[in-house]
């Protein structure tokens, strides 16, 4: 581990003086290049550099004692703070061997997040609209920039189906674990004896993809015009924007009526394309790679029910790792930061657990 330790060091080293070299800062693309690389390798180091130093405290310490003739007192302030250095050098041993798994590459994309309701009828569809919310907030006290990209709304503003883009630095790392199904067990607003009825809704978070990451020939699709519309009528588009895309070798669809531009539509619903291919082409790599696919915890499976919120105790919990909060008024305004810490720390402790099991 220290050797990989001392080499990611020295590449940080080289890093540091370049993007502080005139030259290179004079090529934007190149700076930017070696800006990122540098960020994404400081929290390592600087780890590092406080694991080496905590280390020479601990030999410090020894050294003395060695030496010996130390008064009782001063020799049990030694041994208390060796007993100290002991223990930090261990929490510091084990983060660094979290920092140096392997990163998923897809970390730091920005995200397709597509919310479905799913069965339940209106309840179901209203359920989706609240996790449209509660996902919009939590990007909201994020800093992140979001934009909807489609949403079908019901008559009783419920959501069909929602595609957002979520801007901002490591919103894939953060977001990942959310795709799979979300049930939801509460007494409609439209039942009249007070029934707890069961209800899902599907998420599905997708990295966005690059140019780079996939190619599209425009030859593989298809591409059709037709009017917007909006529920009860509302927002409909007299002129022909609205965009449907086939990639026809894939049998993917995808619309998009938001704007009332018909390039922004294509632009658009050209993203969700890419994104989808890219999962496409993820999942596959993940299916012919069985021995070293994801956990659970992180495998993305839509068809997984991943969390229940129950609104009559209160209550969410998340199966995968089986955490409970009783704070669902909470979650529900985006306070997800426990949750998401939790399934993170789930899936770093399970590849750390397979990398010692090899």
């Amino acid at each position: 581990m220290l050797e990989r330790l001392d080499k990611i060091e020295e590449v940080y080293d080289e890093l540091t003086e370049k993007i502080s070299d005139p030259k290179i800062i004079g090529d934007q693309t190149a700076w930017r290049e070696y800006t990122k690389k540098h960020a994404a390798m400081q929290e390592t180091v600087d780890v590092y550099h406080e694991y080496k130093r905590v280390l020479q405290q601990i030999k410090d310490n020894q050294d003395l004692m060695e030496e010996g003739g130390l008064d009782q007192e001063m020799e049990e302030l030694v041994k208390a703070d060796l007993s100290d250095l002991a223990s930090k050098e261990e929490e510091i041993n084990n983060r660094l061997h979290v920092l140096l798994l392997p990163k998923d590459p897809n970390d730091d994309k920005n995200v397709l997040l597509e919310i479905r309701g799913g069965t339940g009828g209106d309840e179901a569809a209203l359920f989706a609209g609240d996790l449209m919310r509660m996902y919009s907030r939590f990007a909201e006290n994020q800093g992140w920039y979001i934009d909807v990209m489609d949403a079908n709304i019901t008559d009783i503003g419920g959501v069909k189906e929602a595609i957002l883009l979520v801007e901002g630095r490591g919103a894939y790392s953060r977001l990942k674990y959310e795709s799979g199904v979300h049930r939801v067990q509460r007494v409609p607003e439209t039942e009249s004896s007070g029934r707890i009825h069961t209800s899902a809704a599907t998420v599905a978070v997708m990295p966005e993809a690059e140019e780079v990451d996939i190619e599209i020939d425009p030859a593989d699709v298809r591409v059709d015009i037709f009017c917007s519309s909006g529920p009860g009528g509302q927002s409909v588009n007299t002129t022909k924007s609205a965009i449907r895309l086939t990639h026809v070798p894939s049998g993917i669809v995808v619309s998009c009526q938001d704007e009332k531009s018909q390039i922004k539509n294509k632009d658009k619903a050209m993203k969700v394309l890419r994104s989808r291919l890219l999962e496409k082409a993820l999942d596959e790599q993940q299916g012919q790679q069985a021995s070293t696919r994801r956990s659970m915890v992180g495998s993305g499976d839509r068809s997984e029910r991943i969390r229940t919120y129950n609104f009559p105790q209160g209550r969410v919990t998340d199966h995968r790792i089986g955490l409970t909060s009783y704070k669902l008024e909470y979650v529900l305004q985006g306070d997800l930061g426990e949750f998401i810490e939790a399934l993170t720390n789930a899936d770093q402790a399970q590849q750390l657990k397979a990398g010692q099991d090899e």
